[in-house]
Protein backbone atom coordinates (compact mmCIF):
# COMPACT_ATOMS: atom_id res chain seq x y z
CA UNK A 1 0.00 0.00 0.00
CA UNK A 2 3.29 2.42 0.89
CA UNK A 3 4.33 1.66 -2.82
CA UNK A 4 0.96 2.51 -4.36
CA UNK A 5 0.24 5.94 -2.30
CA UNK A 6 4.15 6.71 -3.39
CA UNK A 7 3.47 6.11 -7.56
CA UNK A 8 0.01 7.49 -6.77
CA UNK A 9 1.68 11.30 -5.44
CA UNK A 10 4.59 11.21 -8.50
CA UNK A 11 2.05 11.08 -11.14
CA UNK A 12 0.75 13.80 -10.90
CA UNK A 13 3.51 15.81 -9.93
CA UNK A 14 5.13 14.32 -13.60
CA UNK A 15 1.92 15.76 -15.19
CA UNK A 16 2.23 18.95 -13.56
CA UNK A 17 5.63 19.45 -14.40
CA UNK A 18 4.56 18.87 -18.65
CA UNK A 19 1.50 21.12 -17.81
CA UNK A 20 4.19 23.93 -16.44
CA UNK A 21 6.39 22.98 -19.82
CA UNK A 22 3.71 23.60 -21.97
CA UNK A 23 3.06 27.64 -21.51
CA UNK A 24 5.95 27.77 -21.49
CA UNK A 25 7.04 26.17 -25.51
CA UNK A 26 3.68 28.33 -25.96
CA UNK A 27 5.31 31.60 -25.19
CA UNK A 28 8.69 30.95 -26.55
CA UNK A 29 8.93 33.35 -29.44
CA UNK A 30 11.62 33.20 -32.03
CA UNK A 31 15.35 35.31 -32.21
CA UNK A 32 13.22 37.91 -35.05
CA UNK A 33 9.91 39.30 -34.12
CA UNK A 34 9.91 42.58 -36.56
CA UNK A 35 8.41 42.76 -39.75
CA UNK A 36 10.32 42.08 -42.74
CA UNK A 37 9.96 45.73 -44.12
CA UNK A 38 11.36 46.80 -40.64
CA UNK A 39 14.38 44.31 -41.52
CA UNK A 40 14.67 45.08 -44.77
CA UNK A 41 14.29 48.54 -43.79
CA UNK A 42 17.54 48.71 -41.73
CA UNK A 43 19.32 46.55 -43.90
CA UNK A 44 18.99 49.15 -46.83
CA UNK A 45 19.54 51.87 -44.49
CA UNK A 46 23.15 50.26 -43.48
CA UNK A 47 24.04 49.65 -47.30
CA UNK A 48 22.93 52.88 -48.20
CA UNK A 49 25.30 54.70 -45.64
CA UNK A 50 28.32 51.94 -46.53
CA UNK A 51 27.95 52.68 -50.37
CA UNK A 52 27.62 56.65 -49.56
CA UNK A 53 30.18 57.07 -47.31
CA UNK A 54 32.35 54.30 -47.53
CA UNK A 55 32.65 52.35 -50.84
CA UNK A 56 31.37 55.66 -53.64
CA UNK A 57 34.66 58.00 -52.00
CA UNK A 58 36.82 54.93 -52.74
CA UNK A 59 35.61 54.24 -56.32
CA UNK A 60 36.00 58.49 -56.78
CA UNK A 61 39.72 58.19 -55.81
CA UNK A 62 40.46 55.05 -58.10
CA UNK A 63 38.49 57.26 -60.73
CA UNK A 64 40.52 60.44 -60.65
CA UNK A 65 44.02 58.58 -60.07
CA UNK A 66 43.24 57.21 -63.58
CA UNK A 67 41.76 59.80 -65.11
CA UNK A 68 44.25 60.22 -67.48
CA UNK A 69 45.12 57.04 -68.24
CA UNK A 70 46.84 54.11 -67.01
CA UNK A 71 50.34 55.55 -68.43
CA UNK A 72 49.85 58.76 -66.56
CA UNK A 73 49.24 56.75 -63.27
CA UNK A 74 52.14 54.85 -63.39
CA UNK A 75 54.61 57.90 -64.48
CA UNK A 76 52.76 59.67 -61.33
CA UNK A 77 53.75 56.83 -58.68
CA UNK A 78 57.15 56.36 -60.63
CA UNK A 79 58.09 60.01 -60.01
CA UNK A 80 61.32 60.68 -57.65
CA UNK A 81 59.60 62.67 -55.27
CA UNK A 82 56.70 60.05 -55.11
CA UNK A 83 59.55 56.93 -54.89
CA UNK A 84 60.89 59.19 -52.03
CA UNK A 85 57.60 59.76 -50.26
CA UNK A 86 56.42 55.78 -50.53
CA UNK A 87 60.18 54.86 -49.24
CA UNK A 88 60.03 57.25 -46.13
CA UNK A 89 56.53 55.82 -45.38
CA UNK A 90 57.64 52.23 -45.34
CA UNK A 91 60.93 53.22 -43.23
CA UNK A 92 58.77 54.99 -41.13
CA UNK A 93 56.17 52.06 -40.41
CA UNK A 94 59.08 49.37 -40.44
CA UNK A 95 60.58 50.37 -37.40
CA UNK A 96 57.78 52.12 -35.77
CA UNK A 97 56.19 48.63 -36.15
CA UNK A 98 58.80 46.72 -34.94
CA UNK A 99 59.41 48.69 -31.66
CA UNK A 100 55.55 48.28 -30.77
CA UNK A 101 55.77 44.78 -31.40
CA UNK A 102 58.44 44.41 -28.90
CA UNK A 103 57.20 46.82 -26.37
CA UNK A 104 53.51 45.50 -27.00
CA UNK A 105 54.31 42.17 -26.16
CA UNK A 106 56.51 43.07 -23.00
CA UNK A 107 53.91 45.05 -21.52
CA UNK A 108 51.09 42.46 -21.78
CA UNK A 109 52.85 39.80 -20.75
CA UNK A 110 53.78 42.03 -17.80
CA UNK A 111 49.90 43.76 -17.59
CA UNK A 112 48.39 40.44 -17.88
CA UNK A 113 50.94 37.40 -15.87
CA UNK A 114 51.84 39.73 -13.79
CA UNK A 115 50.42 41.89 -10.47
CA UNK A 116 52.74 44.88 -9.45
CA UNK A 117 52.48 48.37 -8.15
CA UNK A 118 51.06 50.69 -10.88
CA UNK A 119 49.74 48.67 -13.29
CA UNK A 120 46.67 50.24 -13.57
CA UNK A 121 49.25 53.66 -14.20
CA UNK A 122 50.90 51.73 -17.22
CA UNK A 123 47.48 50.80 -18.83
CA UNK A 124 46.50 54.12 -18.21
CA UNK A 125 49.46 55.11 -20.21
CA UNK A 126 49.18 52.46 -23.00
CA UNK A 127 45.99 54.39 -24.19
CA UNK A 128 47.07 57.80 -24.00
CA UNK A 129 47.72 58.32 -27.33
CA UNK A 130 44.30 57.41 -28.25
CA UNK A 131 43.33 60.57 -26.15
CA UNK A 132 45.91 62.79 -27.30
CA UNK A 133 45.65 64.28 -30.82
CA UNK A 134 48.20 63.54 -33.19
CA UNK A 135 49.41 67.16 -34.02
CA UNK A 136 50.02 67.90 -29.97
CA UNK A 137 52.08 64.95 -30.04
CA UNK A 138 54.22 66.48 -32.64
CA UNK A 139 54.56 69.50 -30.40
CA UNK A 140 55.65 67.62 -27.88
CA UNK A 141 58.55 66.47 -30.28
CA UNK A 142 58.72 69.75 -31.16
CA UNK A 143 59.58 71.00 -27.42
CA UNK A 144 62.15 67.75 -26.74
CA UNK A 145 64.33 68.73 -30.05
CA UNK A 146 63.59 71.85 -31.32
CA UNK A 147 66.14 74.40 -31.67
CA UNK A 148 64.23 75.81 -28.34
CA UNK A 149 63.76 72.47 -26.53
CA UNK A 150 65.34 70.89 -23.72
CA UNK A 151 67.67 68.80 -26.15
CA UNK A 152 67.91 71.10 -29.05
CA UNK A 153 70.64 73.23 -27.58
CA UNK A 154 72.90 69.98 -27.27
CA UNK A 155 71.64 68.47 -30.46
CA UNK A 156 72.70 71.37 -32.30
CA UNK A 157 76.30 71.68 -30.36
CA UNK A 158 76.68 67.83 -31.49
CA UNK A 159 75.72 67.93 -34.52
CA UNK A 160 72.54 65.71 -34.42
CA UNK A 161 69.56 66.40 -35.80
CA UNK A 162 66.40 64.93 -34.78
CA UNK A 163 63.72 67.46 -35.56
CA UNK A 164 63.17 67.96 -39.41
CA UNK A 165 64.43 64.50 -40.78
CA UNK A 166 63.92 60.91 -40.51
CA UNK A 167 64.98 60.18 -36.58
CA UNK A 168 61.55 62.50 -35.93
CA UNK A 169 59.10 61.27 -37.94
CA UNK A 170 60.09 57.11 -36.73
CA UNK A 171 59.50 59.33 -32.84
CA UNK A 172 55.91 60.58 -34.09
CA UNK A 173 55.01 57.49 -35.56
CA UNK A 174 55.94 55.19 -33.15
CA UNK A 175 54.07 57.52 -30.33
CA UNK A 176 50.66 57.50 -31.72
CA UNK A 177 50.74 54.25 -32.41
CA UNK A 178 52.25 51.94 -30.18
CA UNK A 179 48.86 51.05 -28.38
CA UNK A 180 47.69 49.03 -30.92
CA UNK A 181 49.81 45.59 -30.35
CA UNK A 182 50.04 45.91 -26.93
CA UNK A 183 45.47 46.97 -26.14
CA UNK A 184 45.04 43.62 -28.68
CA UNK A 185 47.21 41.28 -26.79
CA UNK A 186 46.39 42.57 -23.43
CA UNK A 187 42.88 41.21 -23.08
CA UNK A 188 43.93 37.86 -25.25
CA UNK A 189 46.69 36.95 -22.52
CA UNK A 190 44.39 37.50 -20.01
CA UNK A 191 41.49 35.48 -21.08
CA UNK A 192 44.37 32.45 -21.48
CA UNK A 193 45.54 32.84 -18.49
CA UNK A 194 48.70 31.07 -16.88
CA UNK A 195 48.21 28.06 -16.52
CA UNK A 196 50.15 26.87 -19.60
CA UNK A 197 52.95 28.73 -18.47
CA UNK A 198 52.84 27.85 -15.13
CA UNK A 199 52.78 23.86 -16.28
CA UNK A 200 55.65 24.28 -18.73
CA UNK A 201 57.51 26.18 -15.92
CA UNK A 202 56.82 23.08 -13.37
CA UNK A 203 58.02 20.71 -15.84
CA UNK A 204 61.48 22.45 -16.10
CA UNK A 205 61.43 24.83 -18.87
CA UNK A 206 62.72 28.50 -18.46
CA UNK A 207 61.23 31.54 -18.95
CA UNK A 208 62.64 31.87 -22.81
CA UNK A 209 61.90 28.57 -23.72
CA UNK A 210 57.98 29.07 -22.15
CA UNK A 211 57.86 32.37 -24.22
CA UNK A 212 58.54 30.59 -27.53
CA UNK A 213 56.84 27.32 -27.10
CA UNK A 214 53.83 28.14 -25.32
CA UNK A 215 53.08 32.11 -25.21
CA UNK A 216 53.86 32.58 -28.95
CA UNK A 217 51.75 30.16 -30.34
CA UNK A 218 48.89 30.97 -28.14
CA UNK A 219 48.98 34.72 -29.09
CA UNK A 220 50.36 34.61 -32.42
CA UNK A 221 47.40 35.52 -34.19
CA UNK A 222 46.55 38.12 -32.25
CA UNK A 223 50.02 39.34 -32.44
CA UNK A 224 49.67 39.82 -36.33
CA UNK A 225 46.48 41.41 -35.84
CA UNK A 226 47.67 43.73 -33.43
CA UNK A 227 50.75 44.74 -35.85
CA UNK A 228 48.60 44.69 -38.87
CA UNK A 229 46.53 47.85 -37.48
CA UNK A 230 49.76 49.49 -36.13
CA UNK A 231 51.11 49.48 -39.56
CA UNK A 232 48.29 50.47 -41.03
CA UNK A 233 47.90 53.93 -38.51
CA UNK A 234 51.50 54.42 -39.48
CA UNK A 235 51.52 54.09 -43.04
CA UNK A 236 48.42 56.88 -42.40
CA UNK A 237 49.33 59.02 -40.17
CA UNK A 238 49.37 62.38 -40.70
CA UNK A 239 49.55 65.39 -38.12
CA UNK A 240 51.91 64.15 -35.93
CA UNK A 241 54.40 63.84 -39.05
CA UNK A 242 53.35 66.86 -40.46
CA UNK A 243 54.75 68.88 -37.14
CA UNK A 244 58.06 67.40 -37.34
CA UNK A 245 58.51 66.78 -40.39
CA UNK A 246 59.17 69.89 -41.60
CA UNK A 247 58.18 69.38 -45.35
CA UNK A 248 61.22 68.98 -47.08
CA UNK A 249 60.29 67.81 -50.96
CA UNK A 250 61.64 64.35 -51.38
CA UNK A 251 63.58 64.21 -47.95
CA UNK A 252 60.67 64.27 -45.38
CA UNK A 253 57.61 63.96 -46.58
CA UNK A 254 55.85 60.55 -46.38
CA UNK A 255 52.91 59.48 -48.70
CA UNK A 256 50.00 61.54 -46.97
CA UNK A 257 52.06 64.86 -46.59
CA UNK A 258 53.05 64.47 -50.43
CA UNK A 259 49.17 63.82 -50.96
CA UNK A 260 48.59 67.59 -49.24
CA UNK A 261 51.00 68.99 -51.22
CA UNK A 262 50.25 67.42 -54.60
CA UNK A 263 46.63 68.42 -54.23
CA UNK A 264 47.05 72.26 -52.99
CA UNK A 265 49.47 72.83 -56.08
CA UNK A 266 46.66 71.65 -57.94
CA UNK A 267 48.29 68.54 -59.59
CA UNK A 268 45.00 66.36 -59.04
CA UNK A 269 46.03 62.82 -61.26
CA UNK A 270 49.37 62.95 -58.91
CA UNK A 271 47.28 63.69 -55.82
CA UNK A 272 45.21 61.03 -56.10
CA UNK A 273 47.61 58.08 -57.77
CA UNK A 274 49.31 58.35 -54.62
CA UNK A 275 45.49 58.36 -52.04
CA UNK A 276 44.62 55.38 -54.74
CA UNK A 277 48.29 53.55 -53.32
CA UNK A 278 47.26 54.10 -49.59
CA UNK A 279 43.51 52.84 -50.68
CA UNK A 280 44.44 50.01 -51.83
CA UNK A 281 46.97 48.90 -49.32
CA UNK A 282 43.56 50.45 -46.50
CA UNK A 283 41.90 47.25 -48.39
CA UNK A 284 44.29 44.95 -48.38
CA UNK A 285 44.73 45.29 -44.88
CA UNK A 286 40.67 44.95 -44.10
CA UNK A 287 40.93 41.76 -46.22
CA UNK A 288 43.99 40.65 -44.31
CA UNK A 289 41.72 41.50 -40.82
CA UNK A 290 39.28 39.66 -41.74
CA UNK A 291 40.93 36.69 -42.12
CA UNK A 292 43.06 37.09 -38.71
CA UNK A 293 39.72 37.62 -36.53
CA UNK A 294 38.96 34.58 -38.02
CA UNK A 295 41.94 32.98 -36.88
CA UNK A 296 41.72 34.85 -33.19
CA UNK A 297 38.26 33.54 -33.20
CA UNK A 298 39.02 30.04 -33.87
CA UNK A 299 41.93 30.63 -31.23
CA UNK A 300 39.65 31.56 -28.36
CA UNK A 301 36.88 28.77 -28.96
CA UNK A 302 38.73 25.91 -30.43
CA UNK A 303 35.31 23.43 -29.47
CA UNK A 304 33.32 25.23 -31.82
CA UNK A 305 34.92 24.53 -34.79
Amino acid sequence: MTMVATSQVRRPVRKSADTAAAPAAATRRPAHTEPAWVRLLVIGFAVAFLTVFVVLPLVLVFSEALAKGVGFYLSALADEEALAAIRLTLIAAGISVGLNLVFGVIAAWAIAKFEFPGKTLLITLIDLPFSVSPVISGLVFVLLFGAQGWFGPWLMAHGVQILFAVPAIVLATTFVTFPFVARELIPLMQEQGSLEEEAAISLGAGGWTTFWRVTLPNIKWGLLYGVLLCNARAMGEFGAVSVVSGHIRGETNTMPLLVEILYNEYQMVAAFAIASLLALLALVTLIVKTVLESRIEQGLHPDDH
